[in-house]
């Protein structure tokens, strides 16, 4: 089976550098849910050494930093699983108190319809994000 983090980007590909790449993934109702992947096919971030390990999370430190910036949310979620995709990638999406699972996971069960003219607003303010975010991710490209 081939890994799908492998074979294709994982999303709306935002910036590619050698090591990892970042991407806007497609979750309805979450405009701003972003995943930093590692290139490399590993599943676990201890298998990195550590300047990789570092490479990475300043990434991740990159991408919440821009959410913040750009957005305002409510709180920025950040999390590794890959229990459906043992590929190293890390889940950083930006949470408002009107999503419609907040206060929980995006994971759980909604608790509200989503809120359309919100998502709107957000979606309309990702030009300039990832803008910033290829900008600022820049120094990382060939580090």
């Amino acid at each position: 089976m081939v890994c799908p983090l492998c074979a294709e980007d994982g999303g709306a590909l935002v910036w590619r550098g050698e090591r990892l790449r970042v991407i806007r993934a497609q979750e309805a109702g979450f405009p701003a849910f972003y995943r930093v992947v590692w290139n490399a096919h590993v599943a676990e971030f201890s298998d990195l050494a550590a300047t990789e390990r570092a490479h990475c999370m300043e990434a991740v430190t990159v991408v919440e930093q821009a959410l913040r910036q750009h957005l305002s949310p409510t709180k920025v979620n950040i999390a590794a699983l890959g229990n459906m995709v043992p590929h190293l990638h890390w889940h950083v999406i930006a949470r408002f108190d009107w999503d419609s699972h907040f206060p929980s996971p995006v994971w759980a069960a909604a608790q509200r319809p989503s809120p359309a003219a919100q998502e709107a607003a957000v979606q309309a303010l990702l030009p300039a994000l990832e803008s910033a975010l290829r900008l600022q991710l820049a120094p990382l490209a060939a580090a």
